[in-house]
């Protein structure tokens, strides 16, 4: 009998790499703020955490401007952002697999949930999950302890030990153990190794394949 029943997957940099529509839009919100920072690489940073918190810890942005730099960046994302977007290898297998054997599967994810079933609409691949949690538009539960107890209270029916949250950023790992859950942080999306250690996770997986085989054998 699996150990888990209720898988919790962050989107960006788990299943999906999202860098070049995160990036892409957050450069055009900067520069029609008149803020200039050509280099796509140094706006990673954007991709896992709440927007407001990444506009205001990176750019120092106060919360009006943050409110604004977050309007012009879903002007681009809604247009062509969300679709500048790649699933990194075998995440439809593993899903697929993942259904077969009797998981229920959960975004969890600091997007607007709006935006995340677009975006797992576009990539086919939908139908693998039974409950889609993300954010607000209006910037409330975008926390990933919010998000996570909201997933906990939908299936209170279940022990907090029947649920794993995966993710690649400390803002998951720390939701997991806010919450009581375990996590699998993942080091082949945007987190370093180092930021996922640090966050301590109950696992690691350095691949997709890595992830299948620690979720098989929690049983």
């Amino acid at each position: 009998m699996n150990q888990y029943k209720i898988l919790l997957f962050d989107l960006d940099g788990t299943l999906s790499d999202p860098k070049e529509g995160i990036t892409k839009s957050v450069r055009h919100a900067l520069q029609m703020l008149k803020v200039s920072e050509p280099d796509l690489d140094k706006l990673e940073c954007f991709i896992g955490p709440p927007l407001q918190v990444s506009f205001s810890e990176y750019y120092h942005f106060d919360e009006e401007k943050t409110k604004t730099a977050i309007d012009l960046y879903r002007e681009r994302f809604k247009e062509k952002g969300m679709f500048e977007n790649v699933l990194y290898p075998n995440i439809p297998s593993l899903l697929n697999s993942l259904k077969e054997q009797g998981y229920t599967l959960v975004i969890a994810t600091s997007k607007p949930t709006i935006f995340a079933d677009e975006i797992l609409k576009y990539f086919e691949i939908h139908h693998y999950f039974d409950c889609i949690v993300g954010s607000n538009l209006d910037g409330t539960r975008s926390s990933k302890t919010e998000i996570i107890q909201y997933i906990l209270n939908k299936y209170k029916d279940h022990d907090s030990s029947e649920f794993i949250m995966i993710g690649d950023r400390r803002h998951d790992i720390i939701g997991a153990n806010n919450s009581g859950i375990d996590s699998v942080g993942v080091t082949y999306g945007y987190g370093s190794l180092e930021e996922v250690k640090s966050s301590k996770p109950t696992y690691i997986a350095d691949s997709v394949e890595q992830l299948r085989e620690i979720i098989s054998n929690s049983k």
